[in-house]
């Protein structure tokens, strides 16, 4: 009995072993050097949005999802392309209730480069009450796609005029929104409307790795690519942010874990692999992607933010924010039983970090989505600085995270488990 117990021991020791010496293979320091040195060199610029190198990044990310096998996510590309609209009014005014509209009190929201609107348009006429809430009540508008004739109380005035001229990297509006800036409700009416729209082009760059028996289940994972180009010059005469932690580190992370599942090919459940762009400038990437799934249909996100120094905890450890929300944490620890890899809540609770990053636009629709990080946000003196370099960050400790997560997260892919939703109440934690 007792050498049958011993034979037992060492072949899972032989196994865990192999396991051990396979992954090692895939997720290594040299490989994480490799990726996050393209990723952060000067050559890229610092990865702003709408430059040149930010599309020399998402080439060499696609060559990466290319060479790991993943299947583009458009036909025969692994760009996930979309624009962001720029708008200057030419002309505003018209005529309502027999007095003239001059361009300073007529706004609009609309991605036409002329409109005219008169009562026979067909839109529905809102009065915006002293009391209301502008931003919110448009936002709401907005998200419903129709056309709207807002009749606005001048106690909106400095909100107005924020809407008064145009819009700035805001994606395509459904509908088309009218404001006037008058309290009484509108009856016969006429107003035109002119501007210029320029279409500015934003790029995601994402993989998929199809699932065997679960394909219409999806696991993320992911990072932004893009961070703050070039700025003024620090005292060492140095002016590009290299963003090589923020987020070249959680981009690397995202290349390693999808070179690691595929050479696995045992994925249950289908795993999508996205390098978001715009996250620095308004989430834009995560907010267009997230619209392309279902939520419903996505059981976890994993967002890798700022990887590449260790945590407050040392290393071999990461925090997860939002950490309270699910079940996701428990499910991440226990497959880490038995390594010395640890996972905590984030210790930045003030910071509201789970709001602050890619993961939170999937979260608000109840995916548990969180983001992993080992940031020190009390303390991390190189972030958002030209200082953010390569040098400043910590290879091994690198490739331990990138292992952890694939570890950890090997029975959400493999459709054993389900993390638990956001709830509506979690959200107001």
């Amino acid at each position: 009995m007792v050498k049958r117990y011993s034979y037992f021991i060492l072949i899972l020791l032989a196994k865990q072993t192999a396991f051990c010496q396979s992954i090692d293979k895939v997720i290594n320091a040299k490989e994480v050097e490799r990726i996050e040195r393209t990723l952060s060199a000067d050559g890229m610029r610092g990865r702003k949005i709408f430059s040149p190198e930010i599309d020399k990044a998402a080439d060499f990310i696609a060559s990466e999802f290319k060479k790991a096998g993943l299947q583009p996510v458009n036909g025969n590309t692994y760009l996930q392309e979309f624009v962001m609209l720029r708008t200057k009014v030419v002309m505003a005014g018209g005529k309502m209730n027999g007095r003239v509209l001059d361009e300073k009190s007529v706004a609009a929201i609309t991605a036409k480069e002329t409109l005219t609107v008169t009562q026979a348009s067909g839109y529905k006429q809102v009065i915006v009450h002293g009391t209301d809430t502008l931003n919110v009540l448009v936002s709401r508008l907005q998200k419903s796609g129709g056309d709207y004739l807002l009749m606005v109380d001048t106690a909106h005035r400095k909100w107005f005029d924020v809407y008064r001229r145009g819009m700035q990297n805001q994606f395509a509006p459904k509908g088309n929104i009218v404001m006037v800036l008058a309290s009484e409700e509108a009856g016969e009416y006429s107003i035109e409307y002119r501007q210029t729209v320029t279409s500015m082009p934003l790029k995601n760059v994402v993989g998929i790795l199809p699932g065997k028996s679960k394909k219409n289940e999806y696991v993320i994972f992911s990072g932004h690519y893009d961070h703050l180009g070039v700025g003024r010059a620090n005292e060492a005469g140095d002016s590009i942010y290299n963003g090589a932690n923020d987020d070249a580190a959680g981009t690397t992370a995202v290349m390693m874990l999808a070179h690691y599942f595929a050479k696995l090919k045992n994925n249950e459940r289908t795993i999508i692999f996205a390098a978001f762009t715009g996250e620095e400038s308004g989430g834009y990437g995560s907010r267009y992607f997230s619209q392309q799934f279902s939520p419903d249909q996505v059981m976890a996100m994993f967002n890798i933010e700022m990887i590449g120094t260790e945590s407050k905890w040392g290393t071999n450890s990461a925090f997860i924010t939002g950490y309270e929300k699910t079940d996701m944490g428990t499910i991440l620890e226990k497959n880490l039983e038995g390594t010395n890899f640890k996972f905590y809540p984030d210790p930045y609770p003030t910071q509201q970090l789970f709001y602050r990053s890619d993961n939170a636009t999937l979260a608000r629709l109840g995916v548990p989505a969180h983001t992993i990080s080992t940031s020190k946000m009390d303390s991390e003196k190189y972030y958002h600085t030209q200082e953010d370099e390569i040098e400043t960050l910590d290879m091994n400790n690198m490739a331990a995270i990138i292992k952890a997560i694939a570890i950890s997260s090997t029975s959400i892919v493999a459709g054993k488990d389900t993390p638990s939703r956001v709830t509506e109440d979690a959200l107001k934690r």
